[in-house]
């Protein structure tokens, strides 16, 4: 009965207010952009329950990205099966859960894992997922703007979640902290994903708005997952997706140990900064994506990597506190640019009928990502006393992955796939 309610609008010939649905998106996403509060969950769990342990609890961060990763990539298949709101409701249901029963972890780090780090990381990937490939289809006239707009939930989440969580955890402790937030992530997500719904049949938009840089090179046909992934185009995606994660991923892991550690800054100014660096993060999230509608998300790509090569190559020498959130924001100003031009960049190239399932894939394997940026300072750190060596290795990392957004070219249409079917008469809704 349950499912039966769920799929009952998504043969709705009712075109609703598709702006209804992005902001709906927007909040759903915001309980999942707690990203940069993990590190102050971090410090609290090192220096109460796992003294002289700092790599084995970031490891919890890690777990929780690759399970996000992959169960991103499982909910855009599910997708195929089942509504946008089914896959949005379980992910909500999962996050919440694991994020509150990590309350119950003391000392017990492999419960950790298991709660925070897998249920809570499948069900945040199951949540990411959703709002992308529905927004996709309802804007195909602005898909940059539109999924920088959605992702922007992310970015606020970062930037309220991480005050919030502080004030629960000097309150209450860190691990009430868990079961307070985890009951108020799975509320706010459930809620919204009752919105997410897919357009009616033969749906199209009366003017659109199709930028020259997109409409050069529209993918005119549906690739399908087997197709996308049978091009070159596709692993140079993943290898730029995964390259600016990295970097991303390694300074939100570290954010508030590297601003004690290198600008002698107090545990009131470290968590100060990581609310602050979100700032940027959110922003990146709209300013990236909508600059991509106009120039094109490939030279936002080859921007977005050579920006990061200067800042990693600054970042040791930058002991003064403002210098270091000036920089430490740019590099969040790219992290949440990068996953928010993806999604377009994949639409643009592979077209947005299986959307969920080719940008899905590439999410897979994220965990990359959140294993190597995060142990590589974590280790540099504990190992050398300083965090430099790890900064100019990622600067060379991402010297060598530029290469990529210079070469890359629209994949040649797949000879097996068919024109994307016409599931009714073409329904066209105003913007």
């Amino acid at each position: 009965m349950i499912r039966a309610h769920f799929m009952a609008s998504e043969g709705s010939s009712d075109c609703g207010n598709r702006w209804i649905i992005a902001a709906a998106a927007v909040l759903m996403l915001v309980p999942a952009g707690a990203t940069s509060a993990w590190s102050l969950f971090e410090r609290q769990l090192v220096r109460i329950y796992y003294p002289g342990q700092l790599d084995r609890v970031t490891l919890t961060f890690t777990l929780a990205t690759a399970t996000f990763g992959i169960s991103a990539f499982l909910g855009g298949l599910w997708m195929g099966r089942v509504t946008p709101r089914v896959v949005g409701v379980a992910g909500g249901f999962l996050y919440g859960l694991g994020v509150f029963l990590a309350a119950f972890s003391g000392h017990d780090l492999t419960f950790l894992y298991l709660c925070y780090g897998v249920v809570g990381g499948i069900g945040k990937g199951l949540i990411y997922i959703v709002p992308i490939a529905v927004l996709l289809k309802w804007f195909p006239d602005m898909r940059g703007l539109v999924t920088g707009i959605g992702l922007m939930g992310l970015g606020a989440g970062e930037l309220l979640i991480a005050p919030l969580a502080s004030d629960i955890i000097a309150a209450r402790g860190v691990l009430s902290a868990f079961g307070i937030l985890g009951v108020l992530y799975g509320l706010v997500v459930i809620t919204m994903a009752l919105f997410m719904k897919n357009p009616p049949s033969g749906y199209q938009v009366k003017t659109p708005r199709r930028s020259a840089a997109h409409a050069a090179h529209p993918a005119t046909r549906a690739f399908t997952l087997r197709e996308a992934v049978r091009s070159w185009q596709w692993y140079a995606l993943l290898a730029m997706l995964l390259l600016n994660a990295t970097a991303g991923y390694a300074l939100l892991s570290q954010a508030a140990s590297m601003s004690r550690a290198m600008t002698g800054a107090s545990v009131v100014q470290a968590t100060a900064l990581v609310s602050l660096i979100a700032i940027p993060n959110a922003a990146g999230r709209v300013l990236w994506p909508w600059l991509s509608d106009h120039i094109g998300p490939r030279r936002v790509f080859l921007t977005l990597l050579l920006l990061q090569v200067v800042i990693f190559l600054l970042l040791p020498s930058a002991h003064n506190a403002t210098a270091f959130a000036v920089l430490a924001g740019a590099v969040l100003l790219c992290y949440g640019g990068g996953f928010g031009t993806m999604p377009a960049f994949v639409a643009d190239y592979f077209g947005a009928e299986h959307v969920g399932r080719v940008y899905g894939l590439l999410l897979a394997p994220i965990g990359v990502s959140a294993l190597f940026g995060p142990w590589l300072l974590a280790n540099t750190r504990q190992q050398a006393g300083s965090y430099a060596f790890a900064l100019y290795v990622l600067a060379a990392v991402l010297l060598c992955g530029a290469i990529l957004p210079w070469v890359i070219r629209p994949p040649t249409q797949p000879h097996t796939a068919g024109v994307v079917p016409d599931r009714g008469a073409a329904k066209q809704c105003a913007g």
